[in-house]
């Protein structure tokens, strides 16, 4: 009760082929290598400098502007997505009230 039981494995069915013959190889020591000495790392004092040609300052004043007019467009848009959503509010607030209003009168 205390030991559990392992499953037996299942055997092949089925032809089956006989296991692949393992020949021992022999190993020839090689040359030795010496491993590579790291180089030092550079100084912080010489990191490479960025050169800006005109052409490069050209395209990054170019990318600028475009994600500024995308982004500007994109909250713009958003913007007036939420004044006409709480403008029709009101406009069915307004409309909500005038139709209680006359149904109240009527009575």
């Amino acid at each position: 009760m205390f030991r559990p039981k392992l499953p037996t494995m299942p055997q092949p069915t089925g032809i089956v082929t006989p296991p692949a013959v393992i020949e021992p190889t022999t190993i020839t020591p090689g040359t030795p290598t010496v491993p590579p000495v790291p180089a030092a790392p550079a100084p912080a004092s010489t990191r490479p400098t960025i050169q800006l040609t005109p052409g490069t300052a050209l395209a990054l004043v170019g990318g600028g502007t475009a994600v500024v007019l995308v982004v500007g467009a994109v909250l713009v848009s958003m913007l007036l997505a939420v004044a006409i959503t709480g403008a029709s509010v009101a406009v069915c607030a307004v409309v909500l009230r005038s139709l209680l209003a006359s149904d109240t009168r009527r009575r």
